[in-house]
């Protein structure tokens, strides 16, 4: 797939035989019927082994049952939820008045463990209801593995204190903290407007051919590399803090 495409939803990405990588946007090709989905247009992923036909998914919210049944459908077997960062639109619970589903009802039907960073796991738990027992913490540099594909857990605190992306052979899932244009918010409880520059200066020292997957469609693509983004994306302008915090700070 070249950077920029858009991904369908019966479209199946990888860079080896062996991966099973699929993006799903909320409103889109799951949730179509609920407005808060297709309002906040957040993307969830399938990632998994096609030999074992395990998977999981990072970050669960809305349509958790059409989410297991996606994965289903292709043959595969979800063992386990990757958490991004806490917030409602990711993992469920109470969001403006609304109640989205999320990672609590994924876990009901289907009991499996719940990566997080050690740094977001109480906030997981209070936005979720979960248990402690059903969360796994992790710091960074951790790898979850998935049959023979393993995903390598970046913390990159910023928006959250736990935030974290996800790095699968020459693809990374960013969450909130990279979009394709801009990046996670800073003014939230918890944000930390210099913890996010350094975040973006690590993850800008990954190859340029690395393929970025956001946790929102907040432009027109739904993924680009990582080369293409230290060129059109104003975050990595700024190369000091000081010049960072000037533009993106408050």
């Amino acid at each position: 797939m070249p950077p920029g495409g858009t991904p369908s939803y019966h479209e199946v990405v990888g860079d080896t035989e062996g991966l099973y990588f699929r993006q799903l946007l909320s409103g889109r090709d799951f949730a179509t019927g609920d407005r808060v989905a297709q309002q906040m247009v957040n993307f969830s992923y399938l990632i998994g082994d096609r030999s074992t036909r395990q998977a999981v998914i990072v970050d669960p919210a809305y349509g958790v049952a059409e989410l297991l049944e996606v994965a289903e459908a292709d043959g595969m077997r979800v063992t386990g939820v990757l958490v991004s960062h806490h917030h409602p639109d990711h993992v469920g619970g109470s969001m403006f008045g609304h109640s989205i589903e999320g990672v609590a009802e994924l876990v009901g039907r289907r009991p499996v463990p719940v990566h997080t960073h050690r740094d977001e796991a109480a906030a997981v738990l209070r936005t979720t209801g979960l248990s402690e027992r059903d969360l796994v913490e992790h710091d960074s540099g951790d790898r979850v593995e998935v049959g023979g594909v393993a995903v390598e857990l970046l913390h990159t605190p910023g928006h959250t204190p736990g935030s974290q992306c996800f790095l699968v052979e020459s693809m990374l899932v960013s969450g909130d903290t990279l979009f394709l244009d801009g990046c996670g918010r800073t003014d939230l409880p918890g944000s930390d407007p210099e913890a996010m520059y350094r975040s973006l200066r690590r993850l800008a020292e990954l190859p340029d051919d690395t393929a970025v997957f956001p946790g929102h469609r907040y432009s027109a693509p739904s993924t680009a590399s990582m080369g293409a983004l230290k060129e059109i994306n104003m975050v990595f302008k700024p190369q000091t803090p000081e010049a960072w915090l000037a533009v993106f700070g408050s």
